[in-house]
């Protein structure tokens, strides 16, 4: 079974596409928090040829002193974080992870490889 977490407008657009053309079960998770959130695309988003792969991560910003990785509203908090890091003279790099099953594991070490440090970052449900 596939588990997507979109974060942004690019990643529910083309992830669902992708989701609804999967022969596999798919589970797709909103966090109903972000609908309020504006996100500016590229053109290319709005084609009715736009659709995102699953199981590939998403490097949202790049940085060498830490990898910050997580999925859908997690991402703003990481984003934000980085942001605040790189005042302090700290280079963040963040990681969408998109979809939690298939995970990225490629995207996740080769970001480690190069920062030498992880944090994760999730939203447990009540």
């Amino acid at each position: 079974m596939i588990t997507i977490a979109p974060y942004d407008a690019i990643d529910a657009r083309g992830l669902l596409k992708a989701a609804i053309r999967d022969p596999n079960p798919v589970v797709f998770l909103e966090n109903e928090m972000m609908y309020g959130e504006a996100f500016t695309v590229d053109e290319s988003v709005m084609s009715m040829d736009f659709v995102e792969p699953i199981g590939k991560a998403r490097i949202m910003r790049e940085g060498h002193h830490v990898t910050l990785v997580s999925y859908a509203r997690g991402v703003k908090h990481c984003l934000d974080a980085a942001a605040n890091l790189e005042k302090l003279g700290i280079s963040a790099e963040v990681i969408n992870l998109r979809t939690i099953r298939p995970l990225d594991r490629e995207a996740i070490v080769k970001s480690v490889k190069k920062t030498h440090r992880l944090v994760t970052v999730e939203e447990g449900w009540p």
